[in-house]
């Protein structure tokens, strides 16, 4: 099963995942990105904090970029 990479990007910085994540296609680690930024957005609300542009960039085994999903567009999504 392929490996994909969640980086996340802030208006300030790169955070590189090293580990990654099996996925069955670029679709479900995109889905699995929407889910884990819900998460983490809700996690930022009960800290008072808000979300200020960040990025998943999920990128293949060889390093290519193959998905992008911004934390605010993964509320909106069912």
């Amino acid at each position: 099963m392929p490996k994909f990479y969640f980086h996340i990007r802030t208006p300030l910085e790169l955070d590189v995942d090293d580990i990654g994540t099996e996925c069955a296609s670029v679709e479900e680690a995109r889905l699995q990105a929407v889910r884990a930024a819900r998460e983490i957005i809700c996690e930022w609300i009960r800290e008072g904090n808000f979300v200020n542009g960040e990025v998943f960039e999920i990128v293949d085994e060889q390093g290519v970029l193959v998905a992008r999903v911004p934390f605010a567009s993964s509320v909106w999504q069912h």
